[in-house]
């Protein structure tokens, strides 16, 4: 077996930051050639990254960058494991490219970073996925605005508003963040959607006890108090008046609603 010295492991070590012990292993393997164990040392992270795969990803940075006096926003989440790694500077560099590809190229742009990806996957150790990515490009004078949620950075939120006062859209950003909305308002709604949930409340028992001529009005109320009011943006109530909806907190700002993204990096 080939000697590996001491001084030949430091400097692959410095050159790859693998661990100490894949490092010699790789240069035994190799019989000490430098650039043969650093290929190795890539496709065996890379090989790692594909076991790693499956595994859940629930911390990581949502990062979102608007451009162009808000004309054009883009936002991107990458996940990870565990929070340290979340604070790498390695894995923050790579979500800070990600979120510039995305930025030049579009949505699609993350995938020409996919061996990247692995390559950084199996040199921290952790799963690494890029769990969404969003562009928007403002239309008929809308205003785009971001909002990541501090200090985690797990959780941000990319808009886009029409009218209104200069703040409403950042005001908007945080409601959908802390509500979760999954449409702007009930005309968005799938029809099926609609359908599933109202036979859903209707077989409930809740409804079941009450008498058959007051089960559809009482339906209809459950749709619109539990449904509606929950996943609806415009049907929520405004985080940050709690007397009024956020279509009446819209109406009164003469804005609109046209397009949100949320990410979250959770469990």
């Amino acid at each position: 077996m080939t000697v590996i010295s001491a001084a030949l492991v430091k400097e692959l070590r410095a050159q790859t930051q693998a661990p100490m012990m894949d490092v010699k292993r790789a240069l035994q393997d190799t019989n000490g050639d430098i650039e043969a164990a650093k290929r190795l040392l890539r496709e065996r992270g890379m090989a790692s990254a594909g076991k790693r795969a499956g595994r859940v990803t629930t911390e990581g940075k949502v990062g979102y960058r608007v451009a162009d006096e808000g004309k054009r926003g883009t936002m991107v989440a990458v996940g990870c494991e565990t929070e340290p790694v979340s604070n790498n500077d390695e894995f923050l560099a790579f979500a800070k490219k990600v979120l510039e590809a995305v930025e030049a190229e579009g949505p699609g742009a993350a995938e020409s970073l996919d061996e990247e990806r692995k390559e950084l996957s199996g040199k921290l150790g952790e799963n690494i996925v890029v769990a969404g990515t969003a562009r928007f490009e403002a239309v008929d004078g809308g205003l785009i605005e971001g909002y990541a949620h501090p200090p985690a950075n797990k959780l941000g939120v990319l808009v886009q508003v029409r009218g209104g006062s200069g703040d409403i859209a950042r005001k908007i950003a945080m409601h959908i963040a802390a509500s979760a909305p999954q449409w702007v308002g009930r005309d968005d709604v799938p029809e099926d959607v609609v359908k599933s949930e109202r036979e859903i409340f209707a077989n409930s028992d809740e409804v079941l006890s009450k008498p058959d001529q007051a089960r559809e009005k009482i339906v209809e109320g459950m749709v619109n108090k539990r449904f509606f009011a929950d996943r609806v943006l415009t049907e929520q109530t405004w985080i940050h008046d709690t007397g009024k909806t956020v279509g009446q907190a819209l109406s009164e700002e003469g804005a609109e609603v046209l397009e949100f993204e949320r990410f979250a990096l959770t469990g």
